[in-house]
């Protein structure tokens, strides 16, 4: 006879863990993101996660990421249940001087990769100096972007 007792408080405590998460296993998918030159990158780790049911969205400057890992079917019986199921999403606030029109995305070995370019209008420019005429004077130029 198995013998087992109640604690709320413990209850609550893995009822939380489950929803907002823990160091070990957060609620929503682990992110990196870096910048290489005239391109960030960021990686979302969904492992088990199907393609097909990754879907991305961008409005204004804001990316919406869902994902969905399906529990599994049939009568098994489970006994360790450790990895979180059910639908995860994730928002980021991108900056303006992205290209979020040209974001591009791959999803391999339960990783997903966006490469997000930094828009034209961001990237460094050199601006050319001309000297004025004669007609000027002396320390006025003209300048062309």
């Amino acid at each position: 006879m198995l013998l087992r007792t109640t604690d709320p408080f413990r209850d609550l405590d893995r009822f939380a863990q489950q929803v907002l998460g823990t160091t070990n296993r957060p609620a929503v998918m682990p992110m990196d993101a870096w910048r290489e030159g005239d391109r960030f990158v960021i990686e979302f780790d969904l492992p088990g996660v199907s393609r097909e049911s990754i879907d991305l969205d961008v409005e204004r400057n804001v990316l919406t990421i869902r994902a969905e890992r399906t529990t599994r079917a049939g009568d098994a019986e489970m006994l360790a249940s450790e990895r979180p199921t059910g639908v995860f999403s994730r928002q980021l606030v991108l900056g303006d001087n992205l290209d979020l029109q040209r974001i591009e995305a791959t999803y391999a070995d339960g990783m997903l990769r966006l490469v997000v370019p930094v828009a034209e209008k961001a990237k460094p420019r050199k601006i050319q100096i001309t000297g004025g005429s004669e007609g000027e004077g002396e320390g006025h130029a003209a300048i062309s972007v």
